[in-house]
């Protein structure tokens, strides 16, 4: 339907419902509700030694162009739609599983007084703002700004590489690509969204999360995508 454009509709409807709500519901179930578990730890100094660099608030808030982006290249074809549904199941069961440490082991971020607004220009004021407002300072680790960000530039250079490869373009995207993965992964720091275990947990579950994933890439790409549709009784 619509050229396509219809079922990448679909699947951004259902990261509303099954990524999307449980990440925000369990934002503020924690912000609301529960006590930060690590309260009796004291806070790591190293954490409160990174500068605030306000304009990495822009890679920061950029991941949100990495979930159309991915909709947006993913192969209009039955293979790419096996990979798009794929792709998508392991984002909402990584995100499921993140959530389970959200709610068992709350963790608040309690960093954001090291910001000076007085300092920041209109678009850094508004883009705190807008993360500051509909982001509680909890679901810190493992960090789903990580988890997503990378399982995402993941699946978008599988797309390049393998469906792109012949277009001018492509190597300059990826190099962006992955600069911007590098900023992000800077920025959850020096925006004081997060602390530096919540980085490092966050990779570990991303890898993690894309090992077990790349089988189901190499099992569609084997197979085809007519054998696996047949298989799971699609047609």
């Amino acid at each position: 339907m619509f050229n396509g454009k219809w079922f990448s509709f679909e699947v951004f409807v259902f990261g509303l419902i099954f990524i999307a709500i449980p990440y925000f519901g369990s934002n503020n179930i924690a912000n609301f509700y529960l006590d930060d578990a690590f309260a009796v730890f004291p806070e790591n100094s190293y954490d409160r030694s990174v500068p605030v660099i306000n304009w990495m608030i822009i890679p920061y808030a950029a991941l949100y162009l990495f979930y159309p982006a991915t909709l947006i290249l993913a192969p209009r074809n039955d293979k790419g739609r096996l990979e798009l549904i794929s792709a998508m199941q392991m984002l909402i069961l990584v995100t499921l599983f993140c959530v389970i440490f959200f709610l068992l082991f709350p963790a608040e971020v309690d960093m954001r007084d090291a910001i000076d607004w007085g300092s920041m220009n209109a678009v850094e004021t508004i883009l705190f703002e807008f993360i500051h407002s509909s982001d509680k300072p909890w679901n810190a680790w493992p960090s789903l700004h990580i988890v997503h960000s990378y399982c995402l530039a993941r699946i978008i250079t599988y797309w390049l590489k393998n469906n792109y490869s012949e277009r001018k373009w492509t190597n300059y995207f990826l190099i962006i690509l992955w600069i911007e993965w590098v900023l992000l992964c800077i920025s959850i720091l020096t925006t004081k969204q997060h602390y530096m275990f919540d980085l490092f947990s966050g990779l570990v579950v991303a890898i993690i999360a894309w090992e077990i994933y790349k089988p189901v890439l190499k099992m569609i790409s084997e197979k085809g995508s007519s054998k696996v549709i047949e298989e799971l009784g699609w047609e």
